[in-house]
């Protein structure tokens, strides 16, 4: 058993590291007030083969797993400057179309998406059916030689900086079960027929989130990914490294504000001694300290267990999530707490955090669905919903 991190995933560390700190949080605060995306720092990781790690080595990627995609995604956060498309586009599409796609389809799009040049986002959010993926009620029917997609999708983040988007459609019913039969298409962001618009949100972050509208949108049969009828099965191969990489950037977002405190508390001085010597400070951010490392440690299990192919992938990638948002709240909280009134100061680059730091627990799967799936699978009790 072996807790240390390769020679290979620290000098990607190192090296992300070294790329992300000549940006900082001063860099991530401006793109948000300006509007911007964070294109010169996804450029910069792009260049150095950081968003494509994850991706097969013959398709241009780094051929390594979702363990150093998480080492890139947890660095940036360290330094303040989160990327949160690296979840969606490397994680959830490149992971889905290296295994289901034909290879046509991985020729076509992996190179583009393991050099950063491309982008694609995913779409499965729906208002009606929330966490019920089988209540999908996107359709994609047959037409021709080939389909014709209407529905609408929500919350689907930095579609204006995507080439393509994921879409999880209904193409037909189990007449067993009424549950939907669900498959995969790769859209063109501009495809005819295909609307949006900005949901505006509390949330300081460069990514964007888009309702959809596919108003009879027409896409080839050679944009349907994989098995038709077999999407289910074939997103929640995404949806695990989602986690994973989400639960990545909540670490980094924690060990950034972690820092931070500890050097404001250690110079700060009130009544002749240092903020941080005061248990009232420390312990705070002694205990946001032991719960952070305690997350990372589930990250890096579930990064493992997805690299290896384990059962037992799920249920771990589930945990990590629930826990490096519970994590990071906490210890943006404590780190906010310790600075005082400072710490919803712009300059001191804490509160605007806060927005991302918390959607965690939300999305992008909530923490009563991950203890309704802990409570089930792990326990052994009975189906509460």
């Amino acid at each position: 058993m072996d807790f240390g991190e390769t020679t290979e995933q620290a000098m990607l560390r190192e090296a992300v590291g070294r790329i992300a700190a000549k940006y900082g949080h001063d860099y991530f605060s401006a793109k948000v007030k300006s509007g911007g995306h964070s294109d010169e720092l996804w450029r910069d990781v792009a260049a150095a083969g950081f968003t494509g790690v994850s991706i097969p080595e013959r398709y241009g990627g780094g051929g390594m797993g979702i363990a150093e995609l998480a080492v890139v995604t947890e660095e940036l956060g360290a330094h303040g400057c989160p990327l949160m498309l690296l979840m969606v586009s490397p994680a959830i599409c490149g992971t889905i179309i290296a295994r289901f796609g034909t290879t046509e389809q991985r020729d076509r799009w992996l190179p583009g998406l393991a050099s950063g040049e491309r982008k694609m986002v995913f779409a499965i959010t729906e208002p009606e059916a929330g966490s019920n993926s089988h209540r999908l009620a996107t359709t994609a029917a047959r037409d021709g030689a080939g389909w014709i997609i209407r529905g609408t999708k929500h919350f689907i983040s930095g579609v204006d900086e995507a080439d393509a988007i994921l879409v999880v459609t209904r193409t037909g019913t189990d007449p067993s079960s009424g549950r939907g039969r669900l498959s995969l298409f790769i859209v063109d962001t501009e495809a005819p027929g295909l609307g949006r618009s900005v949901i505006a949100l509390e949330i300081a972050a460069p990514e964007k989130q888009f309702l959809l509208f596919f108003d009879g949108v027409a896409v080839p049969d050679e944009r349907l990914l994989g098995t038709e009828g077999d999407g289910l099965r074939q997103v929640f191969n995404g949806l695990n490294p989602e986690r994973i990489i989400g639960a990545a950037g909540a670490n980094g977002i924690a060990r950034y504000a972690l820092a931070k405190a500890a050097a404001y508390a250690g110079q700060r001085r009130v009544w002749d001694a240092p903020i941080g010597a005061h248990q009232g400070i420390a312990h705070p951010l002694a205990a946001a300290k032991i719960e952070v490392e305690l997350a990372r440690l589930a990250t890096q299990k579930a990064a493992w267990a997805h690299d290896q192919g384990r059962p037992e992938a799920g249920e771990v990638a589930n945990m990590a999530k629930y826990a490096a948002a519970e994590a990071s709240l906490h210890a943006l909280d404590a780190a906010i707490q310790a600075h005082g009134g400072n710490g919803f100061a712009t300059e001191y680059g804490l509160a605007d955090l806060w927005g991302m730091t918390r959607v965690l627990r939300t999305a992008p799967v909530s923490r009563e669905m991950i203890l309704n799936f802990v409570a089930e699978h792990s326990l052994g009790l009975p189906r509460s919903y």
